[in-house]
């Protein structure tokens, strides 16, 4: 079985080193140390520092890949036209147990981070700076390194500055969801899809990037766009960030040149000579088939054109004698677990599409595969965050990259390979689904909460049984088979849920007082966010 990786794995260089110069010398750049290596950062207007993204095509490294200049500008003319001054978030919540490159970067090279940060702040007339981490080895050096720079979020402070620790999810990851916790809100994206650049934090535009992202625009700022363009492809310049895990002898976070063929990466980490598939991106990434692996060189063109992704730059090869459709399915599960249990398509449909991956493994036959081709097909598109849509992206890819093993269980007896767990999951799994704080056990016992509904309102929708399967089943005719529940005490939130998102709003929720002295009645619910002051 693959152990989970460390918080900092062993680090590898391809080439001349530019976000992990000075990793030679230290464990941690402090701030004098950080300064020895890669010397003063001057500030830099608005405009030039967009002209300098755009001039060495700076894409975001957490995935999604936005144009940063694009960004800037659209942050900056969101603040003008407003007259409100924006926020700056890093965000360095790496929550996927496949990726540690942003993890590494907090943990040994913080002032890197904050020197992009910074330039940008200072750009953009911003006065306060969040930065979002999920582990505590991330939470201790970048309030580490705030201190030592005199950043604090004091009411004096001229541009407040503080760290935001969320748990350990892969939802959390989303910049919704990191927004709405920085509001007091749960880490959690909300039901409805919104732009940070227009209204982020506090309702303000918000600039919200990957912690690698800033690091190589302080690269960038301090070389200049000629030099940065000297390293690596002529379309997309610079290094890339990856963490090569999987079934390699030494799971290692690697800084390489774009360009560099993906098969060398591999040898370096100790991977099979001939690898039975590589997944790309991680867990809401694609795989590749060895052949193809022979024909890919590390950039986001490269990967895109053979069926690849960059995407959070997890590089996960896996050996001829491991079972890839099983490898799959404990991915799956583990994506279908980490739901934020607020979207039926999601958390309804990835349990429904790792059990169909599931049954393809027991011998469900060709009814089992278009059950899953089906599920995966329903899921995109219609959360209310990119989880599903990343989930559903990984279980096609399976099925399109594995075509002799999917034959060999759907048509056959199976392929008759073991399942060695070689793909890294956290250990012991995280909390249950819908339950912000992860880690801790549900309460399964009932609330004091019973939810009621109006049948002289209700249209049939349907909503609540998506959202509330533990109370709400539909009958043959498309309505609740119920018109009062009591709701367990782990479902609360989902209930409140479902109640604010009734199109013919048919649900209300009281408090069982009997037995008990009166309590609040909750027949109308509030739907403002929470929000901290962010000079607390």
């Amino acid at each position: 079985m693959n152990e989970a990786l460390p918080d900092v794995p062993e680090v590898r260089v391809v080439g001349l080193p530019q976000l992990t110069s000075g990793f030679d010398l230290v464990e941690r750049l402090d701030l004098p140390m950080h300064l020895k290596v890669h010397g003063p950062l001057e500030p830099m207007g608005g405009e030039k520092l967009a002209q300098l993204s755009e001039r060495i095509n700076l894409k975001g490294r957490g995935g999604a890949g936005f144009p940063f200049h694009k960004k800037l500008r659209s942050v900056a003319d969101a603040a003008i036209k407003r007259g409100v001054r924006p926020v700056v978030v890093i965000n360095g919540s790496e929550d996927e147990p496949a990726c540690r490159k942003d993890t590494v970067m907090i943990n040994r090279a913080p002032h890197l981070i904050l020197d992009g940060a910074l330039l940008v702040a200072e750009a953009l007339g911003a006065r306060t700076l969040v930065v979002g981490v999920t582990r505590e080895s991330t939470e201790r050096s970048m309030e580490a390194a705030l201190a030592e720079r005199g950043l604090s979020n004091g009411r004096r402070s001229a541009l407040k500055a503080f760290v935001q620790r969320n748990p350990i999810r892969m939802v959390t990851g989303a910049a919704a969801s990191l927004i709405r916790s920085i509001d007091g809100g749960p880490a959690i994206p909300p039901g409805r899809k919104t732009s940070a650049s227009q209204n982020g934090v506090g309702g303000a535009p918000t600039l919200l990037s990957n912690a690698e992202t800033f690091a190589q625009l302080a690269i960038a700022a301090r070389i200049g766009p000629e030099r940065y363009g000297n390293t690596g492809l002529y379309d997309e310049p610079g290094t890339v960030m990856l963490t090569v895990s999987g079934a390699v002898a030494r799971p290692m976070v690697i800084e390489v040149p774009t360009g560099v063929p993906l098969r060398y990466v591999l040898q370096l980490a100790g991977a099979p000579p001939v690898p039975q598939g590589v997944l790309t991106g991680g867990y809401h990434g694609k795989w590749i088939d060895a052949a193809t692996v022979n024909e890919a060189v590390v950039s986001r063109n490269s990967l895109d054109a053979v069926g690849g992704a960059l995407g959070a730059g997890a590089i996960l090869p896996i050996s001829q004698e491991t079972c890839p459709l099983g490898e799959s399915l404990r991915v799956a599960q583990w994506l279908a677990e980490e739901s934020a249990g607020q979207c039926g398509p999601c958390y309804l449909g990835l349990p429904a599409a790792a059990r169909g991956m599931e049954d393809i493994l027991n011998g469900g036959g060709p009814a089992a595969l278009e059950a899953l081709k089906q599920v995966a097909k329903n899921v995109k598109r219609r959360g209310a965050c990119s989880h599903p849509d990343g989930s559903a992206m990984f279980l096609e890819s399976t099925i399109k990259a594995f075509t002799d093993d999917l034959a060999a269980h759907v048509l056959g007896n199976g392929c008759g390979r073991p399942v060695e767990g070689v793909l890294p999951l956290f250990e012991g799994g995280m909390g249950p689904a819908g339950i912000s704080g992860g880690g801790e056990p549900a309460d399964t016992g009932d609330s004091r909460q019973k939810i009621f509904v109006d049948w002289t309102l209700c249209r049939g929708h349907g909503l609540c049984a998506d959202i509330l399967p533990e109370v709400f089943q539909l009958g043959a005719d498309g309505f609740p088979t119920v018109a009062q529940a009591k709701v367990p005490r782990y479902a609360e939130a989902k209930a409140l849920r479902a109640v604010r998102r009734c199109p013919a709003l048919a649900l209300r929720i009281e408090e069982d007082t009997r037995g008990q002295a009166p309590s609040r009645n909750l027949p109308v619910l509030s739907q403002g966010r929470g929000r901290r002051a962010l000079g607390r």
